[in-house]
């Protein structure tokens, strides 16, 4: 199991008072299921969920690689989700607790190697494989704009289990080492879904529009957010039919999967974030 090593058996702190309202709207949600912890999985693009104990007169916060994870309180105490990166090396790391009253924790937790498979895809625009010099002027402010996306953090827990957002079929799993025209890129950080030009996209759980762009390689996209770094992200739509600080509500109708960007045909790209980096979907649905 390897969630061991606590140096402090103090839980947690009022920093993040949210965790409150969290148990306040999970106690009284009519479908608790949408509150269900994610599923188990210690590997690179996988989620940890680091038992912290039962509740005590402090509330927690936490952080992997100096970055804020979530931390939920359940009926049987607080829990940690941690999302790892599809770049993580297997073996023990560590996660930082920190409570208000000065007290600190280390919890050490061991993440398992995992293979995916190789994609290769052929990309008929070769500028989407080799930007020019005009092309990477737009890529570098895509960066930052995403990069801020995935930084925002709302107070409020909206939701943990995520319904498939649009009908089609599973066309590229999650974590696929990819290569476009035989040039090795990062691996694949969503699933991808098949559908014809125009499918509707549903909000998968209650949430808040974090941005809705256009990039160069995601094409029309757009980022919810549903808490505490719970983030999913959309890609290559036709339209967009939600705006930046408007909240969505469980199946309301965002945009519509579209060819934009990067592809080879119509699907939608959807990615789901923990503590700003990508993790498997399939860990989140509804069964």
């Amino acid at each position: 199991m390897g969630i061991s090593v606590i140096r402090s058996l103090r839980f947690f702190s009022a920093t993040l008072l949210f965790c409150l309202a969290f148990v306040s709207t999970a106690s009284t949600e009519t479908k608790p299921d949408h509150f269900r912890l994610p599923s188990v999985q210690h590997t690179p693009g996988g989620v940890a969920i680091i038992d912290l104990g039962e509740a005590d007169a402090a509330t927690p916060t936490a952080t992997f690689n100096d970055i804020p994870v979530a931390v939920v309180k359940t009926n049987h105490g607080y829990r940690a989700l941690v999302g790892i990166p599809l770049s993580a090396k297997p073996g023990w790391h560590t996660l930082k607790i920190q409570y208000t009253d000065g007290a600190s924790a280390l919890h050490e937790f061991e993440i398992e190697s995992k293979d995916y498979p190789e994609q290769h895809i052929t990309i008929q625009n070769k500028r989407q494989v080799n930007p020019n010099e005009t092309d990477m002027v737009r890529i570098r402010k895509d960066r930052t704009s995403i990069a801020n996306a995935k930084r925002y953090r709302h107070k409020t827990t909206l939701g943990l289990r995520f319904d498939v957002p649009a009908e089609g079929i599973q066309s590229s799993s999650f974590g696929s080492r990819r290569f476009f025209n035989k040039q090795a890129r990062n691996p694949h950080g969503g699933m991808d879904i098949a559908a014809p030009e125009g499918t509707p996209i549903y909000a998968p759980a209650d949430g808040y529009v974090i941005e809705a762009a256009d990039y160069f390689f995601s094409g029309k996209c757009i980022f919810l957010g549903h808490g505490q770094g719970l983030q999913t992200f959309y890609a290559h739509m036709s339209k967009i039919d939600v705006q930046p600080g408007e909240t969505v509500k469980r199946g309301q109708k965002i945009g519509e999967v579209g060819a934009t960007g990067r592809v080879t045909g119509a699907h939608l790209h959807w990615s789901v974030g923990l503590n700003r980096t990508w993790v498997d979907p399939e860990l989140f649905l509804l069964e």
